[in-house]
């Protein structure tokens, strides 16, 4: 398995390598430097024409290149830990709470860094009031997630560690570093960050 990423901080890329490493896949990771807009060249528009990372090319030549469902396939073909549950029930749960995370804070993230931070002035049109009225949305999405995690449960979507905790721990830290403060004042998802960051993948 070959996987086209990029290096930190991108976030969707280091999703894929927190799953890899919870699941001890080692995989051939060809870094694209998105500055150089690598993930645009027709070279890469070949395998996802969306000119996006990450993307995951299996021995056979299929292509998986979202990476929500590259972090699935992962789990599938490897043992311990289960990332996306072991039932029904637990599976719906984790869904939902990807689904969650990337719609409550990841959204906001995403605005803010497209709109508001100037890296990305460069590059597409920003509108800046838009861009820092995300602060706001993220803020108030946080301290829902505090409350979440207050219920006593050690990560996002139960007592197990998951593939919620990974969306979770990588949109949070990448707000964080262009400027948002998304554990600032939360108790309880300070603790939770603090879980997280203690296990190997955390590092990938």
């Amino acid at each position: 398995m070959k996987l086209y990423s990029a290096p930190m901080p991108a976030p969707n890329p280091r999703r894929v390598r927190m799953a890899a490493a919870e699941k001890g896949i080692a995989l051939d990771e060809v870094m694209l430097d998105l500055r150089q807009r690598e993930h645009k060249a027709a070279e890469h528009l070949v395998r996802n024409p969306l000119g996006q990372v990450p993307v995951l090319e299996l021995d056979d030549g299929t292509i998986i290149s979202e990476t929500v469902s590259i972090c699935r396939y992962l789990d599938a073909i490897a043992g311990e830990p289960v990332l996306f549950g072991r039932d029904a029930r637990e599976q719906a749960l984790i869904d939902m709470w990807v689904r969650r995370v990337e719609l409550q804070i990841g959204e906001p993230v995403k605005m803010f860094w497209r709109h508001a931070h100037p890296a990305t002035a460069a590059l597409l049109m920003q509108f800046k009031d838009y861009g820092a009225s995300n602060r706001a949305l993220l803020d108030h999405a946080m301290r829902w997630l505090d409350r979440e995690i207050a219920e006593g449960r050690g990560f996002i979507a139960g007592d197990a560690f998951t593939m919620a905790d990974i969306a979770a721990v990588t949109i949070v830290d990448f707000g964080t570093l262009i400027g948002m403060t998304p554990l600032e004042g939360r108790e309880h998802a300070q603790a939770w960050h603090g879980r997280v960051a203690e296990r190997p993948s955390y590092r990938a």
